[in-house]
């Protein structure tokens, strides 16, 4: 196996949370050490048989791990603490399900070289065969009020693959720490002036009976949609007056 490690990727390391996929979370390992030297795998309280497996890649990886699950923005939190304690500037994340594709990490090393400092969102086929309806209303859905709260376009704001600019979101931390933490913080890069880039990656569904999912369709969702509530309102009064002062500054600095 040949692991990429130069200076298009030394700054980058990725960040794999992890609860319950103790069936994928090997090959997904293996996968992503074939382009990536730094891997830190937060193990979000799991009760199978994460623990044991991580323990077999201790000498290969960086593993963050504590009893109780607190959800997966909490744990690409921890994750992004650690990949800046050791120096990195960059976080690539990706989930443990199997879903994403390790082959597609070039690309997102590609995009953040023409476009330093950016965040990388992945943009996955939502019109392919195996693609549950239900991602698909749910990426519609979201994609909808992310136009509502920044003003910008992305075709997949639902997606877990992306390239975070760690230098740019320092003081940066999410208030949420479910599965809407990847939305608050799509929006609140977009509020902060972080240029949003989408690329397009592949995306593997199990059949169903096979994969593991942890998202609560009810509670999350709900969540998801007070979230999308609140962000209208403080669009009004933060999110787009941030923007527009941002604009204004930017301008004035292009004409001296």
């Amino acid at each position: 196996m040949k692991i990429i490690v130069d200076t298009n990727t030394s700054n980058i390391c990725v960040v794999i949370p992890t609860y319950n996929n103790a069936a994928t979370l090997p090959a997904v390992i293996e996968s992503v050490l074939g382009y990536i030297a730094s891997v830190i795998v937060v193990n979000d309280g799991s009760t199978d048989r994460t623990g044991e497996i991580l323990e077999q890649y201790k000498e290969k990886i960086t593993i963050v791990s504590y009893v109780k699950n607190r959800g997966k923005g909490y744990a690409l939190q921890c994750g992004f603490d650690c990949a800046r304690r050791m120096g990195y500037k960059y976080a690539l994340t990706l989930d443990s399900d199997g879903q994403h594709f390790a082959e597609d990490i070039p690309a997102f090393v590609e995009a953040i070289e023409k476009y330093p400092d950016a965040l990388i969102v992945g943009n996955r086929n939502l019109t392919q065969d195996n693609m549950p309806k239900k991602n698909t209303f749910a990426n519609r859905f979201s994609n909808f009020w992310f136009v509502l709260q920044t003003g910008r376009r992305l075709p997949d704001t639902q997606t877990g693959y992306r390239l975070y600019p760690l230098e740019k979101m320092r003081r940066l931390r999410p208030f949420t720490s479910r599965y809407e933490a990847e939305l608050e913080m799509l929006v609140r890069c977009a509020w902060r002036g972080i240029r949003l880039v989408s690329i397009p990656v592949r995306v593997y569904y199990a059949p169903d009976g096979e994969r593991v999912s942890h998202f609560r369709p009810g509670m999350d969702f709900f969540r998801i949609s007070l979230l999308n509530t609140l962000f209208v309102v403080l669009a009004v009064v933060y999110g787009y007056p941030a923007m527009l002062v941002r604009k204004i500054i930017s301008l004035s600095f292009c004409q001296k």
